[in-house]
């Protein structure tokens, strides 16, 4: 049998969580920007208290704020890793070159190893991949994008200034 820490115990991830996140978010909101007047803490606790019980008494904006925070940490977690491997990449200015065309190329090739890594850690990896290159349409979209690529590319060269 799997054993339930208190974290997860059903009091504490519908009740006590959201209600804490609801009554700090308000409370900081309130202090922030002085709507009852200075030093009114007792004020903006009690209000924003209220407001925090009301907020979990209701079960529809706890799913919404639940899925939303949910959303956000994977979206931090993500932008923490592709800044991660920018940094391992570039190291400081010096250790990358000063040429801008190099920073793309480790932007772009950073963007899809994540953007990969994403997909693999979602378990969608290989529904992805049979999306899109295993359907009837598939030689044909990626014929046309390659053909668009390289024509993107000769317009890019042609049209730079060469110093």
């Amino acid at each position: 049998m799997v054993e339930q820490t208190i974290l997860q115990n059903e009091l504490i991830i519908k009740f006590a969580l959201p209600f804490l996140l609801i009554f700090f978010i308000i409370f900081a909101i309130l202090e922030k920007t002085k709507i009852f007047g200075d030093d009114k803490k007792q004020i903006n606790a009690l209000i924003a208290f209220v407001i925090g019980l009301i907020f979990v008494a209701v079960t529809f904006p706890k799913i919404i704020v639940s899925n939303m925070i949910l959303f956000l940490t994977v979206a931090i977690v993500i932008m923490f890793v592709g800044l991660l491997l920018w940094g391992f990449v570039t190291g400081g200015d010096a250790a990358i070159g000063n040429a801008k065309w190099i920073r793309w190329v480790a932007a772009i090739v950073i963007i899809v190893a994540v953007v990969i890594a994403v997909f693999w850690a979602a378990g969608i990896d290989s529904q992805v991949f049979n999306l899109l290159f295993y359907q009837p349409w598939s030689k044909t979209l990626w014929t046309n994008v390659s053909f668009i690529a390289v024509i993107g590319i000769a317009l890019a060269l042609a049209m730079r200034k060469w110093e």
